[in-house]
């Protein structure tokens, strides 16, 4: 409430407070959790049927606790606690879980993330990271084709017109990649980080590229492979099952979406090295694309450890000064695609929702519980600021065969169709 104390709501009476069930110890957690998260509309009800509200607003979503230890983890710590006590039952939400999340977002102390650490190099980083990919994207092609779309793009939609479909905007977005990078036919790309190779057969097929996409992911890369073989883009269209690190040759472009937010900071270094001995000296360009902040902040704790290990956003300015700037990489564009990933988050939760049986039939509860958190919490997350969704294109210093204006990326460009 306003005044910071815990009041029953107008389902309760103050007689109530002094029922036995309700212990000083559950009205002082529930005091340390609102002083947690603010004054935001939710409703809070306990094991015994006791509801109060947090704020004076009409209530979003209504958080039902099931029992004191759950009670006890959300007041110490709010951030990992919420995650563990909905995945386990111990928690449930009515009302608008992505709403309700939003609301908290909007006023969750956010902390700087840790300084970077030294760490060994070679091997043990390639494992590192391997076993983290798997940890997200060798959960089985099956589970993911439940709610992405028919290409199976795991990436921020592009929505020309807040009316499309699904599938158009992703489509949109893989021409809209192609576009800032200025394809041309015969060209050859290095993408890392290739997900299920969508955009590298796209750019393939449609803009007569020649393309070489590596990925950790064995899942990925198996899929990639399949697809490429059915449409006959093996020729132009290779997958490697590596690291970004072990690829050799020299490309006239660099692309990577959804690959950076999994780096690290302590790699974007080897990242900038890598782009800059790979690409053609004088015309390379290149494009990044991924989820970042306004300022420096750590990973949501529960999102770290159970969907997303490793994983950091970061901001623009770390990603210039690290990766581009010791390589006199200019930036030609950095847009910001926040609205447009809420907006694909929304579809990807209704389709997650709309399959929950089968996906329940491939999981366990917990594992379908945690994964509808974490999909309503990254709309809710998206909707309330706190991430962004950040394309950076960029040029070598000395390219003067440059467009004039931005005018060639909102139309439909001609390309190969070969």
């Amino acid at each position: 409430m306003a005044t910071g104390s815990i009041s029953p709501t107008r389902g309760s009476t103050a007689n109530d407070l002094g029922r036995p069930a309700f212990q000083p110890l559950a009205r002082w957690l529930l005091e340390r959790f609102r002083r947690f998260v603010g004054a935001v509309p939710l409703r809070i009800e306990l094991w015994n049927g006791i509801a109060c509200d947090l704020s004076e607003e009409p209530p979003c979503a209504t958080v039902a606790v099931r029992n004191l230890g759950a009670l006890l983890r959300l007041a110490l710590s709010p951030a990992r606690s919420f995650g563990e006590a909905y995945a386990a039952g111990d928690i449930e939400v009515r009302g608008s879980l992505a709403q309700g999340l939003a609301r908290i977002f909007e006023g969750w102390p956010q902390s700087p993330p840790r300084p970077l650490r030294r760490l060994r190099a070679g091997s043990y980083v390639l494992r590192r990271a391997r076993r983290r990919a798997q940890h997200h994207y060798d959960l089985g092609n099956d589970f993911y084709r439940l709610w992405l779309d028919e290409r199976m793009v795991y990436t921020c939609a592009y929505f020309a017109s807040p009316d499309m479909s699904l599938e158009e905007a992703q489509l949109a977005k893989l021409d809209y990649v192609c576009r800032k990078l200025r394809l041309r036919p015969g060209e050859r790309v290095l993408e890392a980080g290739c997900g299920w190779g969508a955009l590298a057969r796209h750019m393939a097929a449609r803009y007569g590229v020649h393309v070489t996409a590596c990925n950790i992911s064995h899942e990925q890369i198996r899929y990639a492979r399949e697809q490429a073989a059915r449409e006959g883009l093996l020729e132009r269209a290779q997958y490697l099952e590596d690291d970004f690190r072990n690829v050799g040759g020299c490309f006239d472009a660099f692309v990577s979406v959804g690959m950076l937010e999994h780096v690290g900071r302590e790699n974007y270094g080897e990242l900038g090295r890598v782009i800059h001995e790979r690409l053609d000296p004088t015309h390379g360009r290149g494009l990044l694309h991924f989820i970042g902040r306004n300022r420096p902040l750590a990973l949501n704790s529960w999102v770290k450890r159970r969907i997303f290990p490793g994983a950091y956003p970061p901001t623009p300015g770390e990603v210039l000064t690290a990766v581009l700037e010791p390589w006199d990489f200019s930036v030609l564009d950095l847009e910001n695609l926040r609205l447009h990933y809420m907006r694909t988050l929304q579809h990807w939760r209704s389709r997650f929702e709309s399959s929950v049986e089968h996906a329940a039939s491939l999981f366990d509860p917990a594992f379908v519980r945690s994964w509808r958190l974490f999909l309503a919490g990254s709309e809710a997350a998206f909707a309330a600021g706190w991430l962004q969704l950040f394309q950076v294109s960029f040029a070598r210093g000395r390219d003067n065969e440059l467009p004039w204006t931005r005018a060639g990326l909102y139309c439909e460009a001609e390309h190969a169709e070969l």
